[in-house]
């Protein structure tokens, strides 16, 4: 594989030399949050066992793929990863989780909390089997929180945040971000929750359980910015930060295509102006300090679309980088996955590896497993507990199944 992204590919897939080498993840979470937060974890080295009811995960099925479980998602989001099918509604199949779960560091689950005690899996269950186990929680709503059971996904997220009514403020609309914002924010905060927890637990040897909420992970994200001068008290002003949701933010057409321009210092405005031709702005009192700058940001969005729709992209991009403007062009999609590396996977054929979002000099990030079929690794990982395969198959539950048909026929 030839890549910009300098990804290691060890032949031996149980070799790890990343920083995470060692810690073993069990994984019981299903759609994008949790299965993202576990791919960062596998990709940085964890032992990942993703354990996945009977019924398919949605992941798996999310857009088309080369074969029917292994859809274009899946591809990336379940490597580095070791797939279990594990009924955990029967007797047999709580038995064999709750044995992988006493060979675990950590265990991460989006399943709410009423479903965790049906299931008699939860904090305090794994903790029986575990003591220094490092347990995380990620669901919609604070466990705490009226709300603490409800269903959650990423558009009720987006809207529960405020995210979704930030593009109201530019708009006259509340509109979500078309893209799964909520899901991927969680996940990246049970990250870094997780490794906070790994570094006390190295320090004291104390396990803890770890609750990570949608809504509070987005509401957090959405407001770093937009919290702006409604965060003094008294507030100085509504909350939404006004450069970022005036109207004239948006990429600007050039005679050929469209690109990002923001001139961020005085000197920007200056030579963009003096391009242009606009020497009676070179003084202006509104470019004058950054204040000025973001307070008329709409009426200096609207100048910089005028100047830059007289001339083509390339042109801009060249005199941008000759006068340090931020500048660059609107890139497609189809552009940006063109050029990522390409991979072979042993069942799916080959496919484009999208690369971690990190470097780490002395521990490398490795594609050791490409993403599993379901239950690939089932007798493996149940071998490495001191059981048979046939307790994955749901035998108690299966049996009642032919009991209630037999009984009704």
């Amino acid at each position: 594989m030839t890549s910009p992204y300098h990804l290691c590919v060890p032949s031996d897939p149980h070799t790890s030399s990343g920083a995470l080498s060692g810690i073993r993840v069990l994984d019981f979470s299903s759609v994008v949050m949790g299965p993202y937060a576990t791919q960062m974890l596998g990709d940085l080295g964890a032992d990942v066992i993703s354990v996945e009811a009977p019924t398919i995960d949605t992941n798996r099925v999310m857009g088309p793929g080369p074969v029917d479980d292994l859809s274009g998602v899946a591809l990336n989001l379940l490597r580095n990863k070791r797939n279990v099918v594990l009924d955990v509604r029967d007797a047999a199949g709580r038995e064999a989780f709750l044995r992988i779960a006493a060979t675990s560091d950590v265990v991460v689950t989006n399943l709410r909390p009423k479903s965790l005690e049906r299931l008699h899996l939860t904090y305090d269950d794994i903790r029986d089997v575990r003591p220094d186990v490092v347990m995380c929680q990620a669901q919609g709503w604070p466990t705490d929180s009226p709300e603490g059971d409800r269903p959650a996904y990423d558009d009720v997220i987006q809207a529960a945040s405020g995210l979704a009514h930030t593009v109201q403020l530019r708009s006259g609309a509340p509109d979500f971000a078309p893209t799964l914002v909520a899901d991927k924010v969680a996940g990246l905060t049970v990250v870094s929750a997780i490794l906070a927890a790994l570094v006390h637990r190295e320090r004291t040897g104390e396990g803890q359980l770890v609750e990570v909420a949608m809504v509070e992970a987005l509401t957090s994200f959405t407001l770093v910015e937009h919290g702006s001068a409604a965060i003094p008290v008294p507030p100085i002003d509504r909350p939404g930060y006004r450069r970022i949701v005036a109207p004239q933010r948006r990429p600007f057409a050039t005679t050929d295509g469209w690109m990002a321009v923001l001139p961020y210092s005085t000197s920007n405005y200056r030579e963009l102006f003096r391009e242009g031709g606009r020497h009676d702005l070179l003084d202006d009192p509104r470019i004058a300090t950054a204040a000025s700058r973001a307070a008329n940001a709409p009426d200096l969005y609207e100048i910089v679309e005028r100047i830059v729709a007289t001339r083509s992209t390339s042109f801009w991009i060249e005199f941008c980088e000759r006068h340090d403007i931020p500048a660059g062009p609107v890139r497609t999609l189809d552009e940006i996955v063109e050029e990522l590396p390409v991979v072979d996977h042993p069942t799916a054929g080959r496919y484009r590896l999208i690369p971690p979002p990190m470097r780490l000099s002395r521990t490398p990030i490795a594609l050791r497993r490409p993403a599993p079929r379901r239950g690939e690794h089932t007798a493996e990982v149940l071998a490495e507990v001191g059981l048979t395969p046939d307790v994955a198959s749901g035998a108690d539950a299966q049996a009642r199944d032919r009991s209630s048909r037999a009984a009704g026929s």
